[in-house]
């Protein structure tokens, strides 16, 4: 899963990404990067802050976006950042 992001309030951001690493662990899920955008070598990156997340299949990897957990923290998410989250396969 990889998100792109646009931090609006740096405060709400810190306390967003610190809560959702316990909403990931009943889903196996980790945090593999996390990070600010640096250089755009080739195209256009208009986020400032990626992440990539892994989860043992897709169907876990919905199963924690859409449990009630992390879904409690989708208010402050919307008000710290603006975020594209997408799963790859």
């Amino acid at each position: 899963m990889f998100g792109h992001i646009t931090v609006k309030d740096a405060a709400k951001w810190d306390q967003y990404r610190a809560s959702v690493p316990a909403t990931m662990l009943p889903w196996r899920g980790e945090v593999l990067l996390r990070g600010q955008c640096i250089e755009v070598l080739h195209g256009s990156h208009p986020h400032t802050d990626s992440v990539v997340l892994r989860f043992p299949d897709v169907e876990t990897a919905r199963g924690w976006h859409d449990s009630a957990a992390y879904q409690a923290l989708l208010p402050l998410r919307s008000s710290a950042a603006d975020v594209d989250l997408f799963i790859v396969g």
